[in-house]
Formats: C-alpha cells, sequence, structure tokens
C-alpha cells in the first residue's frame, strides 16, 4: 500500500488536516500502514499539486489556522483505479525467524527470553484489537463499508493470533532443546516457515 493512497482513503472517510490525519494514523491506519507527520505533510503537498485533493476554504480565515483538505473527482477516480488494479501478496520478511535460523549455527544464547518477550508483545496488541472488535464491531453493525472496515481488522486479529500461536509451539520447543547447542557443520540444510529455497542457501 502507498501512502498517498492511504491519505486519500482516509480524506475520503473524512476531511482532514495534516495534524487530524497524523493523529488517525496513530488511532488507526497506523496499525497497518505508519506514517510520521513530515510524511503525511509532504505527500499532502504533492496531492495538492497534483490536482487531486484541495484545501478546504476557511470558515474564518485566520493566521496560522491548519488548512484541512478534502479529495477532489480526480483523487476519487486514482484511488478506485489503484483498489481495482492486480496486486501481488508479498514475501513475509521477520528478523526473528532469520535469528531463529542463525541460532542453529551459532547457539541460542539469549533468544528464548526474547522470544517471550516477542510472545508478550504481540499477545498484547492481539488484545488490544479484540477491544477494538468489541467497542466498534457489534454484530448490528452490518453496512457494508462497516463489514469491510472489520475484514482489515480481522486480519490483524488472526495475525496476531497466529505469532501467538506460533511463539507458544518455539517457546515450547525451546524446553526440549539441549541447552545452546551448535549445529552439526554437516546438517542439512532446514528453510524457515515461509522462506524458499535458493542456490547457495
Amino acid at each position: 500500500m502507498s501512502l498517498p493512497h492511504a491519505i486519500l482513503t482516509a480524506l475520503l472517510e473524512k476531511p482532514s488536516s495534516g495534524l487530524e490525519l497524523t493523529r488517525r494514523f496513530d488511532r488507526s491506519i497506523g496499525y497497518f500502514w505508519s506514517a510520521t507527520h513530515q510524511q503525511i505533510y509532504r505527500e499532502l503537498g504533492k496531492l495538492e499539486a497534483d490536482g487531486l485533493i484541495r484545501a478546504l476554504p476557511a470558515e474564518q480565515p485566520a493566521r496560522g489556522q491548519k488548512k484541512s483538505y478534502e479529495v477532489l473527482p480526480a483523487g476519487r477516480a486514482e484511488l478506485a483505479r489503484w483498489t481495482a488494479a492486480p496486486g501481488e501478496p508479498k514475501p513475509h520478511r521477520d528478523p526473528l525467524l532469520l535469528r531463529l535460523r542463525a541460532a542453529a549455527v551459532v547457539g541460542t544464547e539469549g533468544l528464548e527470553a526474547d522470544l517471550r518477550r516477542h510472545r508478550e508483545l504481540h499477545a498484547r496488541q492481539l488484545a488490544e484489537y479484540q477491544e477494538i472488535e468489541r467497542r466498534d464491531f457489534p454484530p448490528e453493525r452490518n453496512a457494508p463499508e462497516d463489514r469491510l472496515r472489520h475484514l482489515v481488522l480481522r486480519a490483524g486479529i488472526d495475525l496476531e493470533t497466529f505469532w501467538t500461536q506460533w511463539l507458544d509451539h518455539a517457546l515450547a520447543e525451546f524446553e526440549r532443546l539441549p541447552g545452546a547447542k551448535l549445529a552439526d557443520a554437516d546438517s542439512p540444510e532446514v528453510p524457515s516457515a515461509g522462506s524458499r529455497p535458493a542456490e547457495g542457501a
């Protein structure tokens, strides 16, 4: 997902100033696409220059008043084009998986404690997503736009559920390991989960 399209989405949901967009990214969109205050303001300038958004006229012009933006028809058309365009899934890259692969040759010292820390962080994020689901998506909230937004949240819930369960499995496996044992130099190559065999791996 690109930041300009995230901003167009947010502005179509509600015209906002750069500061308001930053706060909305922190509260919701930022769960799956993050951006800094400076990045948002830079993209707002580009989108306005490209004729995709415009600054709304201030009700009472005042020095230092923050501009609010709305999406123009060209911006809606661009977002619709991007939404309908085919996309390819991106391979998942997580340093933790690479560290586990490295532990097979250099030992596991310090890794189990960090696995427990990761497990706690994922469990905390899962609880936060589940609370958002209870608060914002009761069964009676069933409009098409709500169902699509709920799908996005469900992706986060399902991913955090996967990570907490996988980390439980990993920690159970660590309990069965014979200490920080180095892998034998002649041990066979075993690809990590989600990795693809590559020449020279």
